[in-house]
């Protein structure tokens, strides 16, 4: 499964999100706490800074170089601040057949739309389901999937759930987009009779909102999926998140500075950043968390998903 990390709040060098903690996100291409699976199939990021030329529009970096080997990410990541952050390293299957192209490197963002998708899991048998998708997503939508990825064409199946997939939503407007791509996704599984274990961990961002999803189909039903297929432990399948005032190295540890009623930054990741938990909150299994941004102060709201 990939790595994603999402951040919202106060200014914030990329490099300390990136580089700088104990369990840096670049350090995660080889050495994820959590996931012992190495991500060698590029990186991704798109980051949105209020300050900038055009705010709406993010900073895009993406390169199917490893990111540890990556000065150009390095160089980028010690000079760029920003108040929003989508960043994925992409993990694909040790197998000739994987396509390795900058075309399918997340973040994805659509010309002209404004929500960003990165995803961290995979949509079993998703050869067979594409063509039952085609038909839910609009033909100029469609029209702008250029890679190979079922992420990308879940994107597109997204986008086209919106009422205006260019405009500026709110949390609770994607938080209905991605339940209602998810109910379509899970229907189609239903009609192909497939069942098997499908995680589907969902990370979405303009900026302003952030949005993500920590969901598994089929949970419990690997059948079909070979002999040599381990079940993750549930802690993999899980995201996490911390709030507070500022994410920063306080007394030799990294952390988020605890605010309570005054948080002002947010980070949601496939795994903490640092070693030390405390500070880290595990969203279950079959849930969304959003995060809704009033007063330039977030909140966060972790609320059960009914899809299947």
């Amino acid at each position: 499964m990939c790595r994603v990390l999402a951040y919202l709040g106060e200014p914030i060098p990329l490099e300390d999100l990136l580089y700088k903690p104990d369990v840096s996100f670049v350090n995660q291409t080889h050495q994820a706490a959590f996931y012992t699976r190495l991500n060698l199939a590029g990186s991704g990021l798109l980051a949105w800074d209020a300050r900038s030329e055009r705010p709406d529009l993010p900073f895009a970096y993406r390169s199917t170089q490893l990111a540890i080997y990556d000065r150009n990410l390095r160089a980028l990541a010690a000079k760029v601040r920003a108040t929003s952050l989508l960043a994925h390293l992409r993990g694909v299957p040790y197998d000739t057949r994987a396509i390795i192209h900058e075309q399918n490197l997340h973040p994805f963002l659509f010309e002209g739309a404004r929500l960003a998708l990165a995803h961290n899991g995979q949509l079993a048998r998703f050869d067979e389901m594409k063509f039952a998708l085609l038909p839910k997503i609009r033909p100029e939508i469609a029209r702008a999937i250029k890679g190979t990825t079922d992420s990308e064409w879940f994107y597109a199946l997204l986008l086209s759930q919106l009422p205006d997939p260019c405009a500026d939503l709110g949390a609770l407007d994607i938080a209905r987009g991605v339940t209602s791509a998810l109910r379509i996704v899970a229907g189609i599984r239903r009609e192909l009779g497939i069942r098997t274990f499908s995680p589907m961990n969902l990370f979405l961002s303009d900026g302003n909102d952030l949005v993500a999803v920590c969901y598994t189909y089929g949970l419990g039903q690997f059948d079909g999926l070979g002999d040599d297929f381990h079940p993750p432990e549930e802690r993999v399948l899980r995201i996490w998140y911390t709030i507070g005032k500022s994410y920063g190295q306080y007394d030799g540890e990294w952390r988020m500075l605890s605010a309570d009623e005054d948080a002002s930054s947010c980070i949601i990741a496939s795994e903490p950043l640092t070693r030390d938990h405390g500070t880290w909150h595990a969203v279950p299994l079959q849930h969304l968390v959003y995060v809704k941004r009033a007063d330039d102060r977030p909140s966060v709201e972790v609320v059960p998903l009914d899809v299947e």
